[in-house]
């Protein structure tokens, strides 16, 4: 046997011992070596990995805290989705989200009254109360369904279980924000990385007897459903949660302008250190509930609220060298490979040069001393060379023409801006076997296909060993290959099977965004959707000549552009891209999209809107046109039904096509009358 040979068996072992003894710990709860034992035997894995440069080519040592998720908890649909926050990093990002909202409610002099609220660096839960009773209690999950951790959520004492002597809504869906204080934790960190894993771990404890040994603590902070409404302000909810005895933080507070925020913002990241719980930013919210109503949700995140997070974590290293990686749109993007330096509670040995102007701009080269920052979730950035720095020995980085792969790469010409993209692409697609793999994490992401136990790592295993190579192996996987696999016992294969049998049913518009056609994001997804109904309609788009005359209807749909036509054009005519497409396709179940209302004042009425209104903006008016039936169409065709022309600027050649073509035109009030009646 080579020394090789013996160095990788032994690894493999350790390995293996680590994920037994991860089994003991966080399944069963039954640890049977000490916590001292753990960490050396997790030494001698990284330290053979340092020795042996080889090894983390094998893929198989990519989680050493925790193991696979259990089916211990019954799986819930939420109410209503728990949906993520947009971000903003600074001044800038705020004036452009108020910006934003004031353009779609069509709101010009007014200063918005929004609640501040710390954001707690926790886990989200949902309580939720019949006739004020706790009768369910969920955690987060995907957004959409979560886990049914009642009896755990139940140990926090301080959380109600019965106010029905509250004079409450009859259905009152509660979120909530679970944490450890620092002063607790500081007694567990040795069992736990950081506050948030020790919440998280508490709450999946399968028995509650365990969870309650813990300290965790809760804020509440918004809501979900509630029937009936009784609220008109989110400060109105938070005070109501305090009567009827919940804990809302006391740090929530009422600002209104620009000027006010950036004082509140500066106020608690100044204190923050001091305060028992870690956060990580302020959350702001638009206090009217009406207006957050009418503002509603994107695909991902609501209109009327945005973390604006504290100031990025920087640090100092040095750059050893430049590689490229490939992403599933072809992007070909410098990473730095830097000395290891913790940022933000993070090691961080990457760092993303973003493209090859950027290396130009600021004259990174190999060997550089730099600055990086990691602000919120996004993988650390470059910011600045320290030229004074600078040994005679660093180099400049050449940036390579061509692919990983081999092919060449270009910069694609914008049609709306007339100007080269920043980014080079490789153009071979499923040909390209960087760009296929990255296509394979995509569709198993949380977005898309939402596969819980195929993370990147696993798909890098899978992809290497060929078990997975093109979308459609995921769901007819070789399990008994599978389970010849260290690290893969009984317990994780069956959850993995699961979690593929319940992605296999998917609807319509996931299913378009997660197949990675360029410019196709989850809103383009929806508006396709909408237009063809279902995967069969869809699938013509296979076939050139349904493809000339699908692709001129959809250039009528407001929302995609030209750019968005050409891609799905060019994703179609890639022969490859269809094989493996179809493929996929007939190992699913492809739910047909549902309209947002197929029955209300604009049923089954294809309209159009041109010119600005004085109450409201385009946006906001195509929202309700498709909330109450209606599809919003781009371009004036004998498919239009309705034109609704505003006072303000109205497109006089619009006009002109809809009056030939005998089309029903009507003013801003005539519409407002329709809305009202």
């Amino acid at each position: 046997m080579s020394i090789k040979k013996k160095i990788t068996d032994t690894y493999k072992k350790k390995i293996a011992l680590i994920k037994k003894h991860n089994k003991y710990y966080y399944n069963d709860d039954k640890p049977q070596i000490s916590d001292a034992d753990y960490d050396k035997l997790k030494n001698e894995v990284l330290d053979l990995e340092k020795k042996n440069v080889y090894l983390k080519d094998l893929n198989i040592f990519s989680e050493t805290l925790g193991a696979p998720p259990t089916n211990q908890f019954k799986k819930i649909n939420h109410l209503k989705p728990m949906l993520s926050l947009s971000n903003a990093f600074d001044e800038n990002g705020m004036i452009d989200f108020l910006k934003k909202i004031k353009n779609y409610l069509n709101i010009k002099e007014f200063d918005l009254d929004l609640i501040s609220e710390p954001k707690i660096d926790g886990i989200s839960a949902t309580l939720i109360y019949e006739n004020g009773l706790l009768k369910k209690g969920l955690s987060r999950g995907d957004g959409y369904i979560g886990e049914d951790i009642l009896e755990n959520l139940k140990t926090i004492k301080e959380i109600p279980k019965d106010i029905s002597r509250q004079n409450v809504p009859k259905l009152l869906e509660i979120r909530c924000e679970i944490f450890i204080g620092k002063k607790d934790f500081y007694i567990l960190k040795d069992k736990f990385a950081n506050p948030r894993n020790a919440a998280g771990g508490s709450l999946r404890q399968k028995n509650p007897k365990d969870t309650s040994k813990i300290p965790l603590k809760y804020f509440a902070y918004g809501f979900g459903v509630i029937q009936p409404m009784i609220f008109e302000k989110q400060s109105e909810f938070l005070k109501r949660l305090n009567s009827w005895g919940f804990l809302t933080n006391p740090l929530s507070k009422n600002v209104k302008g620009i000027d006010e925020i950036e004082k509140q913002h500066k106020s608690l990241d100044s204190i923050r250190s001091s305060l028992d719980y870690d956060i990580d930013g302020l959350v702001f919210k638009v206090d009217d509930l009406k207006l957050q109503q009418r503002l509603g949700n994107t695909s991902n995140s609501p209109r009327w609220a945005i973390a604006y997070k504290f100031s990025a974590e920087k640090a100092i290293t040095k750059i050893n060298n430049i590689i490229i990686q490939v992403g599933r749109t072809g992007a070909i993007t410098p990473v730095a490979k830097v000395d290891p330096v913790t940022v933000g509670g993070v090691v961080v040995s990457n760092a993303t040069l973003h493209n090859e102007d950027e290396i130009k701009r600021k004259d990174i080269r190999i060997g550089d001393t730099v600055l990086i920052q990691r602000a919120g979730d996004v993988i650390p950035q470059v910011v600045s060379v320290n030229i004074s720095k600078r040994d005679k020995k660093a180099r400049k980085y050449i940036f390579p023409s061509k692919c990983l792969c081999g092919a060449e790469t270009k910069k694609e010409l914008s049609k709306n801006t007339k100007k080269r993209d920043a980014v080079r692409r490789c153009t071979k697609g499923y040909d390209c076997e960087f760009t296929a793999k990255e296509k394979l994490k995509h569709i198993v992401s949380k977005e898309a296909f939402n596969i819980d136990g195929l993370g990147k790592k696993v798909v890098d295993q899978f992809w290497n060993l060929k078990i997975i190579k093109e979308p459609s192996d995921i769901f007819k996987l070789n399990y008994n290959k599978i389970n010849e696999l260290e690290g893969w016992g009984d317990l994780s294969i069956n959850n993995l099977k699961k979690a593929i049998k319940d992605a296999k049913k998917i609807p319509l518009n996931r299913f378009i965004y997660s197949i990675g056609i360029r410019h196709i994001g989850q809103e383009n997804a929806k508006i396709l959707a909408a237009f063809f109904l279902s995967v069969k309609e869809f699938s013509k788009l296979s076939d050139l000549k349904n493809r000339e005359k699908i692709l001129k209807n959809l250039n009528e749909l407001d929302g995609i552009g030209e750019t968005q036509v050409e891609s799905i054009n060019n994703f179609f005519f890639n022969k490859k891209n269809v094989i493996i497409t179809n493929n996929l396709i007939k190992q699913l179940d492809i739910t047909d999209y549902s309209l947002k209302s197929s029955k209300g004042k604009f049923s089954n009425k294809k309209i159009m809107f041109t010119g600005g209104f004085e109450n409201m903006s385009r946006s906001e008016a195509k929202s309700i046109a498709e909330n109450n039936g209606g599809k919003v169409l781009g371009s004036v065709s004998k498919k239009l039904d309705l034109l609704v022309v505003g006072d303000s600027k109205p497109t006089k050649k619009k006009i002109n096509q809809a009056r030939d073509l005998k089309i029903q035109i009507i003013s801003e009030k005539e519409w407002n009358k329709i809305l009202n009646s």
